[in-house]
């Protein structure tokens, strides 16, 4: 059995999980960054006992933990090096929940695990290799390859939301000008859409809204959402055509538009990639929701 920990920006979801993928048990705690990493692995290390006690899971039982966070991270060593959503900086993170937890601990980048997540139980089942796109805030990225993660040297492999798509688009956090990100994201799409004037039911305008309204005819939405699906197939299509994978999965709360994101995708992307490469390569939503993070941490253990 292993234990999964994925680490969000509000829950640090917790999950009891055997070696086929099935949930012993599972819950959650807030993630207060203010409490330090020593605290707040002590904690997480609190709450997992008392689970899996309440669960009748023996503690010994229990191979490792997997560990999923938003990070710049040194995988190998255990280390955070940077993490703008919990102000960790140069952090020992797995030396001290393994410490707290009293068990072996290993650990990668949030978009990672989701995408071994994904290709373990969920839309990539099977897939020899998965591109898995999460589309939320940014347009964050994994690769898995024969079920394992590709990483690259510094663990930065699957960055597609950096891929500069635009020579003079908008500059983007990373600071270079046109990323995927700043044209494709779920964010970027209502910031587009509201700039070009359209105005939602909400008092804050969603992008599920903005695909709503699109398919209500809304001609504002439409053309948004059109913007928003030709510059997200040019960097599948780059991706894609680097990889040539048999899968690519979409994740994130834009999924929820359904037919309405991934027929026009897959459309736009038989047209955009090599077509020997989009042949091969189906589009497809992601199914484990909120849970392939966890999911995924857990199935680290298992490798």
């Amino acid at each position: 059995m292993a234990l999964g920990i994925d680490v969000g920006g509000t829950n640090v979801k917790v999950a009891f999980v055997k070696e086929d993928g099935t949930v012993i048990a599972q819950g959650s705690i807030p993630t207060d960054p203010a409490r330090g990493p020593e605290r707040f692995s002590l904690e997480v290390a609190e709450y997992a006992k008392a689970l899996a006690q309440k669960n009748d899971i023996v503690w010994d039982s229990v191979t490792g933990a997997g560990v999923g966070l938003a990070a710049f991270m040194d995988v190998d060593k255990g280390w955070v090096e940077e993490s703008v959503n919990l102000h960790w900086y140069n952090v020992p993170i797995g030396d001290l929940l393994s410490n707290a937890l009293g068990k072996s601990v290993r650990m990668d980048n949030d978009a990672n695990v989701a995408a071994l997540g994904e290709v373990w139980l969920g839309a990539g089942r099977d897939a020899r290799t998965a591109l898995c796109v999460t589309l939320g805030t940014g347009v964050g990225g994994g690769i898995v390859i024969d079920g394992r993660i590709h990483r690259g040297v510094s663990t930065m492999a699957g960055e597609i939301g950096h891929i500069q798509v635009k020579n003079d688009g908008e500059l983007c956090n990373c600071g270079h000008h046109g990323c995927l990100e700043t044209l494709s994201s779920a964010t970027a799409l209502v910031r587009h859409a509201k700039e070009a004037g359209l105005v939602g039911q909400s008092e804050e305008l969603t992008a599920k809204e903005v695909f709503d309204l699109a398919a209500d005819g809304n001609e504002i939405a439409q053309v948004a959402v059109a913007d928003m699906i030709h510059w997200l197939s040019l960097g599948l299509s780059i991706g894609a055509n680097l990889l040539n994978p048999d899968v690519i999965i979409i994740a994130g709360g834009v999924v929820g538009a359904g037919d309405a994101l991934i027929e026009p995708l897959r459309a736009a992307f038989a047209r955009d990639a090599l077509v020997r490469v989009s042949r091969s390569c189906t589009i497809v939503p992601a199914t484990l929701g909120s849970q392939a993070g966890v999911l995924g941490a857990a199935r680290l253990v298992f490798q």
